[in-house]
């Protein structure tokens, strides 16, 4: 009975301790992901105008936008102070219930996220002369060296794993829309 009493215990914990194992064993590494995008298609019927709101069909990118990220859950989505920006952004910051914070230069807020935001998944919104210049503040090469006012349908991913190492996707997202001669970009709808 005593010897029965010792063995019931330490197999049970012999059991505790593989599912323990088991279970952090299949968990994937944690890693940064960011999401760079520039801002949906402006309206452009104002051209003294340097700040305008989305035209129609850039309000259906921002839609868009939220589809293609809808499986993603997002710690925090930053944008330019322009209403462009921020209205591209904003479906998918309040479907994840966080506040669109602002920001006004690439190399700053590539610090801020790799500082405050280790592991968690960002979205980063844009514009045309900017969005390469925060790709590469990640440390990632972009895949061209410009982007023309015409490009409105590409999505970065930069992963950061927790050794460091930076790789990046590009796609295409929504209604195709752009005009620089991309190499072999996967398109999503």
């Amino acid at each position: 009975m005593t010897m029965k009493r010792f063995t019931q215990p330490m197999a049970w914990l012999g059991f505790l301790f593989l599912l323990v194992s088991l279970s952090s064993a299949s968990l994937p590494a944690k890693e940064t992901v960011i999401y760079i995008v520039r801002h949906a298609e402006k309206d452009t019927s104002d051209p003294t105008n340097n700040n305008p709101d989305l035209n129609a069909e850039g309000k259906e990118r921002a839609v868009a936008l939220n589809g293609f990220l809808k499986k993603e859950k997002f710690a925090a989505v930053f944008s330019t102070p322009y209403k462009r920006t921020m209205q591209t952004a904003s479906p998918v910051a309040q479907r994840n219930g966080v506040p669109v914070k602002s920001y006004k230069d690439s190399k700053e807020v590539a610090e801020l996220v790799k500082s405050e935001f280790a592991n968690q998944k960002i979205l980063i919104a844009g514009h045309s002369n900017t969005i390469l210049e925060i790709v590469k503040a990640f440390g990632a090469t972009p895949p061209f060296e410009t982007l023309n006012d015409d490009d409105y349908d590409l999505i970065f991913m930069v992963r950061i794993s927790k050794d460091g190492e930076v790789s990046l996707k590009t796609q295409r997202f929504g209604k195709p829309h752009h005009s620089s001669p991309i190499p072999e970009i996967k398109s999503v709808p």
